[in-house]
């Protein structure tokens, strides 16, 4: 099978011509077998015969509207339609080899899930910058499909909540699978904000830390449990950290002993401390 082109086609083509088979024999004498005929052949001959390739040529060619079909669910994708298409025909190739009319009497409904399975899994492989459940990822196909489905139905494009009714999920679980969605085409940091290059790049919009906040956290934390402290000690602590005393002026004001002042203050902060350190591992 040739290599699949490198050309991009417009998400709106669908008519990508199927992988050109290598030794093809003419297909005229072939034409005229059904599709049972013609899965016979492919299964008892070598993969190297002419006729074996023949045989499947005009397979791919009758049920080129299966590929069709399975790849227009994926048209809104940043895939291009064409590579899609490509993946397709693979797909349809392994099922053609593979069937087995003993276990399925139809190969359209075996080769639908082939085909599909084929393009799902290049998505997997190829276009996921992170890793997504298969789950979501198959619940953002389904919302897709039925988003179009329901706006054919409704005349008006569905709300959230009929789209999940009509596929029987949460509104929390489809919101998390559109979101999964944005994994397909992450934004570089780098990328303007705008056309003008003044206009800064999406970098630019991210916080920074800010270290007045992390203050304002910390003094929440010694407020929930400042009324558990004398009020001596409260006292030392507010001329020490806020009045920028020394201890021998703060003993001086309380009529007490620059060492007195010393052990009251390390009694305050480590009853502070015990009960901050206890906060913080309870966040965790």
């Amino acid at each position: 099978m040739t290599a699949i082109s490198s050309r991009r086609a417009p998400a709106s083509d669908l008519e990508t011509d199927f992988p050109v088979l290598p030794g093809l024999l003419t297909t005229g004498d072939l034409a005229g077998l059904d599709d049972r005929a013609l899965l016979g052949i492919v299964g008892l001959l070598p993969p190297g015969s002419g006729r074996r390739a023949a045989a499947c040529e005009l397979l791919v060619s009758r049920y080129r509207w299966l590929v069709r079909s399975c790849v227009r669910r994926y048209l809104h994708s940043p895939e291009p339609a064409e590579d899609l298409m490509q993946l397709g025909y693979i797909g349809l190739l392994k099922a053609i080899g593979n069937f087995d009319p003993a276990i399925c009497g139809s190969l359209a409904a075996y080769a639908r899930p082939c085909i599909s399975g084929e393009i799902k899994r290049h998505f997997r492989d190829k276009r996921w910058q992170v890793h997504v459940k298969r789950s979501v990822q198959d619940l953002m196909l389904e919302a897709r499909d039925a988003t179009w489905q329901l706006a054919q139905e409704l005349g008006r494009i569905p709300a959230e909540s009929d789209i999940a009714r009509h596929l029987g999920v949460s509104t929390g679980d489809l919101r998390q699978a559109r979101r999964a969605e944005l994994a397909l085409q992450p934004s570089s940091l780098d990328a303007p904000l705008g056309s003008e290059p003044r206009m800064g790049t999406l970098a630019d919009t991210l916080g920074e830390q800010d270290l007045r906040i992390e203050h304002m956290l910390n003094m929440n934390a010694v407020t929930a449990h400042w009324g558990g402290l004398p009020s001596r000690e409260q006292a030392i602590l507010l001329m020490d950290f806020y009045g920028g005393m020394p201890q021998s002026e703060i003993g001086r004001q309380l009529g007490i002993s620059q060492m007195h002042v010393s052990r009251l203050r390390a009694r305050a902060l480590g009853y502070l401390r015990v009960r901050l350190l206890d906060l913080e591992e309870q966040a965790f």
